[in-house]
């Protein structure tokens, strides 16, 4: 029995060894290696090296002359970040989508995109489509006093085209891109 016992310790810390130390520092090792950006968190930097923020973490932005992300319902914090487990019948729900619609209703429009008013699953959705990104153009032209044009090729520019999944529009990179370019 003393033999088993002792069999059992010694199981019990090469596993620990190798699964809470080894395997851990072996992946971080290689993910640095192998993919040092996604690694670091896809950071989007200044020159000077100071963080922006993140390629794949939506971020608030306020006033008229920025696009806005969607909806987030855990307030674009990365800690309490959760979709909002709202169903579509939940009273809840269309309370929230009748309080945001307002804000991102535009006239002469047609309907406003369902992303606009609605949280993605994890709260936290750095992406919009192109049409989302799109209804935005009248109000950001307004208030920046560029021609509706200019801001469509800008969103062309940044539209990013997958095999698998729909087009996408990275909120951030089309915020900075948008903020290169003069009125």
């Amino acid at each position: 029995m003393l033999m088993q016992l002792r069999s059992a310790v010694l199981m019990l810390l090469l596993l620990t060894a190798l699964t809470g130390g080894v395997y851990p520092l072996l992946v971080t090792v290689l993910g640095q290696a192998l993919f040092a950006d996604q690694a670091g968190g896809s950071l989007i930097r200044r020159d000077e090296g100071s963080v922006i923020g993140s390629r794949l973490i939506a971020q608030q932005f306020t006033g008229p002359e920025w696009f806005q992300p969607r909806p987030s319902a855990g307030d674009y914090a990365t800690v309490s970040s959760s979709a909002s487990n709202l169903a579509q019948s939940a009273p809840a729900l269309r309370e929230r989508i009748e309080k945001a619609l307002p804000d991102v209703l535009a006239a002469g429009q047609g309907p406003v995109p369902q992303e606009l008013v609605t949280t993605s699953a994890s709260g936290l959705d750095p992406d919009l489509s192109p049409a989302g990104a799109r209804y935005q153009i009248a109000r950001i032209a307004a208030a920046r006093g560029l021609p509706p044009e200019r801001l469509e090729a800008l969103i062309r520019e940044q539209t990013h085209t997958s095999r698998i999944g729909p087009a996408t529009v990275n909120v951030l990179l089309l915020n900075l891109a948008l903020a290169e370019l003069a009125p």
